[in-house]
């Protein structure tokens, strides 16, 4: 009887890890499939991104889902703490599901469809923030000590794997049918939502507690305006290229900080706290969370930095169609997915022996290295360095991503867990979403200060007269930056009729080709790139930093005597019978 019991514990620890792995996927799948796949779905509904007033609907569709999730995952992780982690991580799986089946069926064109796209992304959301808060507590609740880190780190590949997969699964389903981005998930999810209902237990510890309302509205609101306020910034305002000075902005800076501060306060002073701010007195949890934040913003500015690169300059200057760039920059970005997938899981498997700091330190140095790489690489490189650049950054964040975690999940209380999750969760979307606010305005900046001179004289060359060429170059450089994202050529819609009578045949082919705009935009692109990715090794080498000082190996855990009689009698421990105690392992 006790060794079926036994094989029954056995298996559900990786029933547990496989449908958590599976809603991770889903969930980091449908965060960046929009990224590759926002031509095709502005095409279906019948918008131009570009037009003056559609960027914010681009923007709310590309970070809208990670600001819903960012809001909500600690909340949600401390209700799973309290209501149970399985009953809040099932209802995750069905309310994205719907979602997704919603998405898929927008009824709508032009503004109307991309606001309905825009909404019920913030619902799925919703249910992506349910899956997020809760799985690696549910991986930590079924899995012993000495093989956390390996499910930790099949976890983690499918996290952050799966934010690189969707850019090649939104580039070919996009060829088909822009619905079909949605309707993926679709059957991953019924079969997720059963399959959870069905077979996951919650055999973590619950904290019975109260919830804490405070804590939840004045976070919720205060990081809602920070981001809004991130979305909005980056956006023209009146005759700057950017919307920092705006009184929205700056209303929306100064209400989220307000509330962030007495968020703070209240939670100093809650009785059950939905944000503990009692465990970042563990030094594991708080230099580990202080990494992987860092570690976020780095790698979400990298991920937008390359499909730019990629889709807006390289693959057009090496003879593809626009229409077919974001599909081949998916590909081209395939040693990325590759590295990570390698170095995750072994990673994991040897933080369960070793420890958590030599990896995942040595993981971030890495990854700060291969920036280095790539700034010395020329705009339109040879694409073996590329390729081997960015799988030595797979590698570096899978090194460190699933030690981390790890080590940061083994550091918590058992019915902290959570809550914890939530936070770890919490800060990697706020990360991704402050990575957009912060690249894309270090690189606006950096071609607001190159790119007009470089279009004016590149259009006078080629016959464009004078003062079209300037009204051109004057344009807010964050409408150049978008087409290159969405693998777009500006030129033929901002020239016009009025330039095609100006200019002779084959100055228009030159200037509506494949190859003008990418060979303009390139020593301006690569400028603001040295900007962005000199941010993004300092803030990899601070992350760095942080990992060395988490100190040796920390597991706290909570056991019952009677579970280790044959260890207590050995060591003339205590006798069976006696009330739960807490031990921590260090080594």
């Amino acid at each position: 009887m006790k060794l079926k019991k036994s094989n029954r514990k056995d298996n559900y620890k990786w029933i547990a890890l496989t449908n958590t792995t599976l809603g991770i996927f889903m969930a980091t799948i449908n965060s960046s499939i929009i990224l590759i796949s926002l031509p095709a779905i502005f095409r279906g509904i019948g918008i131009d991104p570009l037009a003056p007033g559609n960027v914010g609907y681009l923007l709310w569709l590309l970070m809208g889902y990670m600001l819903v999730t960012a809001v909500l995952v600690i909340s949600l992780g401390r209700l799973g703490d309290i209501m149970g982690r399985v009953r809040i991580y099932n209802l995750g799986f069905a309310v994205f599901s719907f979602a997704s089946i919603i998405l898929a069926l927008d009824p709508f064109h032009g503004g109307k469809g991309a606001m309905w796209l825009v909404l019920w992304r913030l619902v799925q959301g919703v249910g992506g923030a349910m899956l997020f808060a809760n799985s690696s507590a549910i991986i930590v609740d079924a899995f012993p000590t000495e093989q956390r880190g390996l499910a930790m780190g099949i976890n983690q590949v499918a996290a952050i794997g799966g934010s690189f997969i969707g850019l090649i699964a939104g580039g070919l389903l996009s060829i088909g049918d822009w619905r079909l981005v949605f309707w993926v998930s679709v059957p991953f999810g019924i079969l997720g939502t059963f399959w959870g209902y069905h077979s996951l237990r919650d055999n973590g510890k619950r904290s019975p507690a109260k919830i804490d309302w405070w804590g939840n509205v004045t976070f919720a609101i205060g990081l809602t305006s920070i981001l809004v306020a991130m979305v909005y910034g980056i956006q023209p305002y009146g005759s700057n290229s950017m919307g920092w000075t705006s009184p929205r902005v700056l209303i929306c800076f100064a209400v989220g900080i307000v509330l962030l501060v007495a968020f703070f306060i209240f939670e100093l002073h809650t009785e059950s706290p939905m944000f503990n701010l009692r465990l970042f007195k563990i030094r594991a949890f708080a230099t580990g969370s202080a990494a992987g934040f860092l570690g976020a913003i780095a790698r979400g500015g990298l991920q937008f930095m390359l499909i730019i690169w990629l889709q807006g300059i390289w693959l057009p200057l090496h003879g593809y169609a626009y229409d077919a760039t974001p599909l081949w920059a998916g590909i081209y970005l395939l040693p990325l997915t590759i590295g990570f997938l390698i170095a995750g899981p072994v990673s994991g498997f040897l933080s369960d022996r070793h420890g958590a700091r030599i990896l995942s330190t040595s993981g971030l140095l890495l990854f700060g290295g291969s920036f280095v790489g790539l700034l010395l690489v020329p705009t339109n490189f040879h694409y073996i360095w590329f390729a081997l650049l960015v799988f030595l950054n797979g590698v570096g964040g899978g090194m460190f991503s699933a030690p981390n975690t790890t080590a940061i999940m083994n550091s918590v209380p058992a019915d902290q867990r959570g809550g914890a999750a939530g936070i770890q969760a919490a800060f990697m979307n706020s990360g991704m979403v402050l990575s957009m606010g912060v690249f894309f305005s270090l690189m606006i900046v950096g071609l607001t200060n190159t790119l007009p001179k470089a279009l004016f004289d590149g259009l006078s060359a080629h016959g464009v007269a004078a003062e079209q060429a300037h009204q051109i170059a004057n344009i807010p450089a964050v409408g150049s930056l978008f087409s290159s994202f969405l693998g777009y050529n500006p030129l033929q819609s901002l020239l016009g009729s009025q330039a095609a009578t100006h200019v002779t045949n084959s100055q228009w082919a030159t200037l509506t080709g494949k190859h003008f705009f990418p060979s303009l935009i390139q020593s301006p692109f690569h400028h603001g790139l040295v900007i962005v990715f000199t941010l993004a090794i300092a803030m990899s080498l601070v992350a760095a930093l942080f990992s060395a000082f988490r100190g040796t190996r920390y597991i706290h855990e909570e056991h019952r005597m009677h579970e280790h009689v044959g260890d207590m009698t050995l060591s003339g421990g205590a006798v069976p019978g006696e009330p739960a105690m807490e031990s921590q392992v260090v080594r």
